[in-house]
């Protein structure tokens, strides 16, 4: 801000004038591209190109190579679908700087028709002269970790789906079994469950197959397992086991190769003990996963997952707000005239907030630093957005310590904000909460 009180601001480099690029507005079978560069012979001048090509492999690298050999200097693809992947893959493995751009950002000019091609041109316009964002594309070994976690949380999510099929069918069958065990698929569920599927209706006999704590509720579980289990239950509960089995073993299959791909990347990797000849003071470095490992609320697969999505190195990310922003935990200020209110914070990564989102309800139940954050906040804006407030903190903690892969997580206590509280406002607080509820105070000091 200057002395009038008005707002300058720098333009960035990324916002020059790029002579040479190319644009490609996808679709599922082919591609729309134009070409800007400076015309030939008449100065200040532009030349569009635009044609079409196929969304094959050879029709692809057939186009890297043209637009290889006419210095083109970025390309942007728009995020469609999944239909943007050949090319931008193509591209990039040509050596080709490739920008995936969202399709938000690149809408048409209003009252301009809707074409094909007239989007290629319009999307070249705004790519030369640095009007466009790049999203953020992970490298391959990232992207294939990714592929991994997400089919993990997916087939979690669909085995969670069949156990509460399978819970639905005992409950049609008057069997209350959820009521009195809080795992029906646990040691005892289970083995209840299939001695159902064998022909045993004796809630006696069903009883005495309860393990550990659940042999206290017996007589819950006689009365729980008392009812119409028949033939038909059987058969579809059968099938839904099979089908859960099937599941287990598919998500053991993936979480041991998930360990084997973090393990096979250097990055991930604890750098190396600084030389010292004294071994007994050198730091204890570890490896990214158990970094975040240690992080409250944050479990292996949790950390596992948040590696996925936002990748090991953090340059793509200049500070911890970028990354916050960019995972839509920040809510936007809208300002209108003399009016400014914060907004929503938006959609973002689905399975990033999903699982920053349970490491923050578990971390409200802990006596630490973040169980106090969350605390502290929900008596003021309500739980629901306490809980992204954590979910934000623990983000930029993640940020912290993949940004330096020397750096622990240190927890600073559940107290930590009351310590921070001069002694005086503490006083008052307390006072003024006292008299709201129609007391008058009156403060002697201690011997």
């Amino acid at each position: 801000m200057d002395g009038d009180g008005k707002h300058v601001h720098v333009d960035s480099a990324d916002e020059e004038i790029v002579a040479r690029v190319a644009a490609i507005d996808v679709a599922k079978d082919s591609g729309m591209v134009c070409t800007r560069v400076p015309h030939p012979s008449l100065p200040g001048r532009r030349t569009s190109t635009v044609w079409s090509v196929s969304a094959r492999t050879r029709s692809i690298i057939e186009l890297a190579e043209r637009l290889a050999a006419e210095g083109v200097e970025r390309v942007v693809l728009e995020a469609t679908s999944d239909y943007w992947r050949p090319f931008y893959y193509l591209l990039e493995a040509r050596g080709l700087l490739v920008w995936l751009v969202n399709a938000r950002d690149v809408k048409n000019v209003p009252g301009r028709p809707k074409t094909d091609k007239l989007d290629a041109v319009w999307l070249a316009k705004l790519n030369e002269r640095g009007m466009l964002r790049a999203s953020f594309v992970p490298p391959l070994e990232i992207r294939q970790l990714r592929d991994y976690t997400r089919l993990r949380v997916d087939l979690i999510g669909e085995r969670t789906r069949h156990i509460q099929r399978l819970e639905k069918l005992l409950e049609d069958a008057l069997i209350k079994l959820s009521s009195v065990a809080s795992e029906i698929m646990g040691v005892s569920g289970r083995a209840m469950i299939a001695a159902l599927i064998d022909g045993e209706r004796d809630p006696q006999v069903l009883a005495e197959l309860a393990k550990g704590r659940l042999r206290v509720k017996r007589a819950a579980l006689v009365e729980a397992l008392t009812g119409r289990f028949d033939e038909h239950h059987a058969e579809l509960a059968d099938m839904l086991l099979d089908q859960i089995d099937g599941l287990s073993a598919q998500i053991e299959r993936l979480d041991s190769r998930i360990e084997q791909l973090i393990d096979s990347i250097p990055a991930a990797q604890a750098p190396p003990a600084p030389s010292s000849g004294d071994t007994g003071t050198a730091p204890a470095y570890l490896a990214a996963i158990d970094r975040l490992n240690e992080v409250t609320g944050i479990g292996r697969h949790a950390a596992q997952t948040i590696i996925a999505e936002v990748g090991l190195s953090m340059a793509i990310f200049p500070t911890s707000g970028h990354l916050v922003s960019w995972a839509k935990l920040s809510p936007r200020a809208i300002q209108s005239g003399a009016k400014t209110r914060s907004g929503k914070t938006g959609k973002g990564n689905r399975y990033l907030k999903a699982v920053l989102g349970e490491a923050a309800a578990v971390a409200a139940r802990t006596n630490t630093f973040l169980g106090g954050r969350y605390r502290r906040l929900a008596r003021r804006i309500g739980k629901l957005k306490a809980l992204v407030a954590v979910a934000r903190s623990i983000l930029v903690i993640v940020w912290h310590l993949l940004t330096d892969p020397t750096s622990r997580y240190r927890d600073l206590g559940a107290d930590f904000f009351d310590n921070r509280v001069r002694p005086d406002r503490r006083k008052n607080n307390h006072i003024h909460q006292l008299e709201a509820l129609g007391y008058k105070v009156t403060l002697e000091p201690a011997a």
